[in-house]
């Protein structure tokens, strides 16, 4: 029973991991892309509007709950470590709790909320969007590539039970 649970969630994450990793993807090569070549004041704005829209349920439920499954499956795989997907488990929640929920915490919130302060009209609103781009845009890299990694890893969990 407690077996067929974890298989479970581990394919979930393995799917959800990889929903997020492809969102952040897309942010990073096409949605920043464009949102930098639109004049400051209307890529400052868009991006407001972006960080006000992306806070809804199915958004939220995704990218939060990957990460409360991930907490279950770091647990489990502590108290199971003889089980030969352990490893993976415990690699896959440690790259999405830490590369991609911390991340975000840490780097990318700060960043939109410093942005929502921004005036899009203001004298330097200019000067702080091409910072925000720049490092907004770097740490999203880190997170689209721990999803990537922790959706692997799960991949490779899934396979190594059900061999």
């Amino acid at each position: 029973m407690i077996d067929q649970l974890l298989f479970m969630l581990t394919f979930l994450s393995a799917i959800t991991s990889g929903l997020m990793a492809g969102f952040l993807f897309a942010f990073s090569v096409c949605v920043m892309k464009a949102l930098s070549r639109l004049p400051p004041a209307q890529g400052i704005t868009a991006m407001q509007l972006i960080n006000v829209v992306v806070l809804n349920p199915l958004f939220l439920s995704v990218f939060v709950g990957t990460a409360a499954v991930c907490v279950v499956l770091g647990v489990s795989s502590l108290l199971m470590w003889h089980q030969p997907d352990a490893l993976y488990r415990l690699t896959g929640s440690a790259l999405y709790l830490v590369g991609t929920l911390a991340v975000t915490i840490a780097f990318n919130i700060p960043r939109n909320e410093a942005l929502a302060t921004v005036a899009a009209d203001s004298a330097d609103a200019a000067k702080r969007w091409q910072q925000f781009l720049r490092e907004w845009t770097t740490w999203n890299h880190v997170r689209t590539a721990a999803a990537l990694l922790a959706a692997a890893m799960f991949t490779v969990a899934v396979r190594v039970f059900a061999a």
